[in-house]
């Protein structure tokens, strides 16, 4: 085992964001969730895992906020917000959030929401209370 992470380890997340679900892996022995999938328990090294459906919820721990496109397919997009938040399981994931950038900030309680595109769905987060 090299330690790599393959298609294979991240084949549920993909296939969760398919029918809007945000999947984690949970390991058996300790029980930590983690992101992103990876072929090991980062806390105690443990290979067996499971999957499981987040609930969807959690708070921003960081965040920046974009105002330059990279490439012309987001130029309509600009001013938005990416954040690292902190899923109620424990792990982190990063996603845009659908807030103007003066609403997003440390602490700001969050819904995952899907959002359909050409290649698929996002995931996307949005301040709780206008998630609902």
């Amino acid at each position: 085992m090299t330690g790599a992470v393959t298609a294979e380890d991240s084949a549920h997340y993909r296939e969760g964001l398919a029918v809007g679900e945000l999947r984690l892996q949970r390991c058996t022995a300790c029980g930590r969730h983690r992101f992103p999938p990876m072929p090991s328990c980062p806390w105690c090294g443990a290979t067996a895992t499971e999957v499981v459906t987040a609930v969807g919820t959690g708070r921003v721990y960081s965040w920046i906020t974009v105002h330059r496109a990279f490439d012309e397919r987001w130029a309509g997009d600009v001013p938005y917000t990416l954040a690292a938040v902190e899923l109620d399981e424990g792990c982190r994931v990063f996603a845009r959030v659908d807030a103007a950038p003066g609403e997003v900030g440390a602490g700001l309680v969050v819904t995952a929401r899907f959002v359909r595109r050409d290649d698929g769905r996002e995931l996307r987060f949005a301040p709780a209370e206008a998630a609902g």
